[in-house]
């Protein structure tokens, strides 16, 4: 198990978590960890985050799944020293974000014409709006469960609903919405596909697009979800937007539409691609995409969304050093292997301990569930116990392992030694929850 011994917070890492406190409301940029768990980073390299006070973890984070070659990969920390001689944003076209595109359309089966992006709240958004534009219908049906990122239509009935209402209607996930967003959103059980066909045929008329993550947050779609959907989404002429954001260049080089063999009208793509740098991708078939097109203006048709920082130079040269990666022979291969090692090592160590789990999701990304049943959909997810999860976390983190509060993010640069590590600690943490109860 190592010789990690989590060293007491740092005078300078408590100044810092004050600060933090007093400065910084939003929990993107605060600690996500528990008060007592809570830690300021002071650097990363590959799969290994260190903090202020000097205790160094194997990181599952991966600062939520954008750091699929780890952190600071060398190809991508040159191609970005490289480019910052040259500038970084112009507001103009740039040769990278060209070759991005091309290289984006080769990859994803979807893209046939791509739209930059800084985040994947502004590409799930922008993509309802172009579906919106292409059918001249106005509302958007998601799963229940899903998260699609911060925009107000994608803020609804996701992973932080506490109480479930009958379908198709949706519960607000925040304040400051508009209460006249809610009746333009539908909400569908994810893989129950009989139930969602005739939530479909009830309003397929007024019903624009559907937008699902492929795989919903680490539950991945039962045998003839997916092409479900896309049948009845042609039958009726909406829009189907998969929310890549999390799949895209994780699962395969194609992402969940090249990994589960279906392929949407749309795709937001953004944490796999730029290894850290902060870049969306919208992308899809061309008659959908040409709504961005200003020359569409005199038609009264364009659907504007453009921003400041999107497609930069250097967010492309670090997209395209990561492409040149993954791109490599047995990378997937690789991430693959380890995920499943993981996955099947953290099975065993709760089955040994006799904690009722189940563990879902694929090898790149995946997450347990304390729960005697099978996790397939988010109002069974619901029923798995929160506190005992919180508990796994921070024994986790006690012992020199981080993970999300949901996930462990598989990276390229999880190699063999800190994958033994880690089983290791899968072990020990199994017995003291089981001790707990």
């Amino acid at each position: 198990m190592g010789n990690f011994v989590r060293a007491p917070r740092s005078e300078r890492e408590r100044e810092l978590l004050e600060a933090s406190a007093q400065l910084l409301p939003s929990a993107v940029t605060a600690s996500s960890l528990s008060p007592l768990h809570a830690m300021v980073v002071e650097s990363a390299k590959g799969c290994r985050i260190r903090d202020v006070s000097g205790n160094e973890y194997i990181d599952y984070l991966m600062g939520s799944g954008p750091l699929l070659l780890g952190h600071a990969h060398p190809a991508v920390a040159d191609a970005v020293r490289e480019r910052l001689e040259k500038g970084s944003s112009y507001l103009l076209v740039n040769e990278g974000a060209i070759e991005l595109a091309r290289a984006i359309t080769e990859c994803v089966p979807c893209a046939e014409k791509v739209c930059f992006n800084n985040s994947g709240s502004e590409s799930t958004f922008f993509a309802m709006r172009i579906a919106r534009a292409f059918t001249g219908r106005e509302k958007i049906m998601k799963f229940e469960g899903a998260f699609h990122g911060m925009n107000d239509y994608a803020l609804m009935g996701n992973q932080w609903t506490r109480e479930p209402v009958a379908f198709p209607e949706a519960v607000p996930n925040s304040a400051g919405i508009p209460e006249a967003v809610q009746g333009q959103v539908r909400i569908a059980p994810w893989n129950d596909l009989e139930t969602t066909r005739a939530l479909i045929e009830a309003e397929a008329d007024s019903l624009a697009a559907i937008i699902v993550e492929p795989m919903q947050r680490t539950l991945p779609p039962e045998p003839g979800f997916l092409e479900g959907l896309r049948e009845l989404t042609r039958q009726h002429g909406i829009v189907l937007i998969f929310d890549e954001v999390v799949t895209g260049f994780r699962l395969a080089l194609g992402g969940a539409q090249e990994y589960y063999g279906v392929v949407p009208d749309m795709a937001a793509i953004c944490k796999g691609i730029a290894s850290g740098y902060p870049i969306s991708v919208l992308c899809g078939r061309a008659d959908l995409m040409d709504h961005a097109d200003p020359r569409r203006l005199a038609q009264g048709d364009h659907v504007r969304m453009t921003g400041t920082f999107s497609g930069n130079s250097i967010v492309c040269a670090a997209a395209l050093a990561t492409l040149s990666e993954l791109r490599k022979p047995g990378t997937y291969e690789q991430l693959f292997t380890t995920g499943r090692t993981l996955m099947r090592g953290l099975g065993e160590a709760l089955e040994r301990a006799g904690i009722p789990h189940s563990i879902t999701g694929e090898a790149p990304a995946f997450q347990p569930w304390f729960s005697p049943e099978v996790v397939g959909n988010f109002r069974q997810a619901r029923a798995a116990d929160p506190a005992m999860d919180a508990r796994f976390g921070a024994l986790l983190v006690d012992h020199g392992v981080l993970k999300a509060h949901e996930k462990f993010f598989i990276s390229t640069a999880h190699g063999e030694a800190e994958t033994r590590e880690t089983l290791e600690v899968f072990g020990a943490v199994a017995d003291l929850l089981a001790e707990v109860g």
